[in-house]
């Protein structure tokens, strides 16, 4: 993942004519990471809450309860 400041220099760079290739080589960045960057633009990342995963424990968790009660 690049910084924001990577990002720009990134896209400016593409602007003023250079190639992938030579974006990546003065970076420091592989081509492929370069070239998903320019194709992306500014789109803000899609990031959201996640998804809570069910534990082992969950199905007995009502008997635990009851358990724990008396």
């Amino acid at each position: 993942m690049v910084t924001l400041g990577e990002l720009m220099m990134i896209l400016e760079l593409r602007r003023q004519g250079l190639t992938v290739t030579e974006i990546a080589r003065r970076l420091g960045l592989d081509r492929k990471t370069v070239r998903r960057y320019i194709a992306k633009g500014l789109e803000p990342a899609a990031y959201g809450p996640r998804v809570r995963r069910p534990k082992g424990v969950d199905p007995f968790l009502p008997y635990l309860r009851e358990r724990l009660a008396a």
